[in-house]
């Protein structure tokens, strides 16, 4: 393995300098794709990094304007003099080929740089002091770099974003109204690549939220959805599931009985068993789950580089994914000793930045802190979640769920949920009022 030369393809090398010697243009149909890097020699490096410095002060890229430029910076012997730019440039006919040249280069480059990285990686894995999951994930992070590497840089002409805008407007990653009207006025959906919070105090109905958004990502955008459960096992998840989708509009014409959430768990416990009829139901609402297209994972140990590794492995796999749900922020954050809120904060910012990489949208849910319970009027505020400076500069949207009936039996909003939105970075805060039955976690439109 040693003794084995890198990918290369020297001609190709020369034949791309000898066409940006030839005809100074054609270094204009490789600039976006073809770094200095990607040359193999490194007399080759140098020239094509003075013809790439020449361009950019609107320079010719000829022979004299070369050589002069290597030659006024001592670089001209090292590259093997004005005879090696003549030969590049005798070499060449026509720079016609230029564009395949280049892709025939940066083949051979991508398949150096994995070479690299698969050092790095052995390394890595010899490395006893890395937690494993942090072996893995910087693995496939650097991997997945390659693989998507894009030689242009961040920096962009505004003509180049404007071209690019405008693609996005039919492109495949649309942003994803939730079907509830109230919220979609605030925040217009969910939107690939950014991080959204579902807050609030225990029982207030996170989990039947999400499992809600998760099923409306399914059936009206068939969109794949992972759901990441740190507080309740996937079995538990799964009964929720058949009893929402017993009550489901989208399935009313099979006339399914109504399957409350609780129903499994006493026949469970053997205080009240399943009726026949109530069975019936069961096999064909298991019947439906099964065609989902979701997928449950409860690993209470589970962290956001095994989270991102779980997403680009469906995603390797052909799944197109529409949501990823978190199931909750504050049961990842270790509570050994360490400042929790800085590992809370850590933990938001893996998932803002997974988000991005994967461009897939993050549905967060997390826990607020107790003040509430102290208030009079206790509808939270963005005060409320806890550790609240991180949690809402990282954020893309904060929504802070709400249930009146909870502290107040008799009031006139029962059945009511606030879904308050105290953040939406491209959208606009306020409050969205829906019908929720928390028999089987369903949530509807009030108008």
């Amino acid at each position: 393995m040693s003794n084995r030369l890198p990918p290369q393809n020297i001609e190709a090398e020369e034949l791309i300098l000898g066409s940006i010697l030839l005809d100074p243009g054609a270094i204009d149909r490789v600039i976006n794709q073809l770094h200095p890097d990607a040359f193999y020699v490194n007399a080759h490096k140098k020239i094509y990094q003075a013809a790439w410095a020449l361009h950019s002060e609107n320079q010719p890229t000829d022979l004299m304007s070369v050589n002069s430029w290597l030659s006024d910076r001592g670089l001209l012997e090292a590259v093997g003099g004005t005879a090696k730019l003549i030969q590049l440039l005798d070499r060449t006919v026509s720079a016609v080929n230029i564009d395949r040249y280049a892709a025939l280069v940066m083949d051979k480059y991508l398949r150096r740089d994995l070479g690299r990285v698969g050092n790095e990686i052995v390394d890595l894995a010899y490395d006893t002091t890395m937690e494993l999951d942090s072996v893995f994930y910087q693995s496939e992070q650097s991997i997945f770099e390659v693989s998507n590497q894009k030689l242009k840089g961040r920096t962009k002409l505004n003509s180049e974003v404007v071209i690019e805008a405008f693609n996005q407007l039919e492109a495949e990653n649309p942003i994803y109204p939730t079907g509830l009207y109230d919220l979609d006025e605030l925040i217009v959906g969910f939107e690939p690549g950014t991080l959204t919070l579902l807050a609030g105090r225990p029982s207030m109905g996170k989990s039947y939220c999400a499992m809600f958004l998760a099923l409306q990502m399914m059936l009206k955008y068939r969109r794949s959805v992972i759901f990441f459960s740190l507080e309740m096992t996937s079995l538990q998840l799964e009964y929720r599931l058949w009893s929402l989708l017993s009550v489901f509009p989208e399935y009313c014409h099979l006339d399914l009985i109504p399957l409350e959430s609780d129903r499994i768990r006493k026949h469970r416990a053997g205080l009240h068993a399943l009726e026949i009829e109530e069975m019936e139901i069961i096999v064909k609402v298991m019947e439906i789950a099964s065609e989902l297209p979701l997928y449950l994972n409860d690993d209470r140990g589970m962290t956001v580089y095994g989270m991102a590794s779980e997403c680009r492995r469906l995603m390797s796999e052909g799944q197109k994914l529409g949501l990823v749900v978190v199931d909750y922020l504050q049961m990842m954050a270790s509570d050994n000793g360490g400042n929790r809120s800085y590992e809370l904060g850590d933990v938001a910012r893996e998932l803002y930045k997974m988000a991005g990489d994967l461009k897939v949208p993050v549905l967060a849910l997390s826990q607020l802190n107790r003040a509430v319970e102290g208030r009079n009027n206790k509808r939270p505020t963005m005060a409320d979640l806890s550790q609240s400076g991180i949690l809402e500069m990282v954020a893309d949207n904060v929504i802070l769920v709400y249930r009146d009936e909870y502290y107040n039996p008799d009031t006139v909003d029962r059945e009511i949920i606030e879904l308050i939105v105290g953040k939406a970075r491209h959208g606009r805060t306020g409050t969205a009022r829906c019908l929720f039955n928390k028999s089987y976690g369903l949530l509807k439109n009030l108008a």
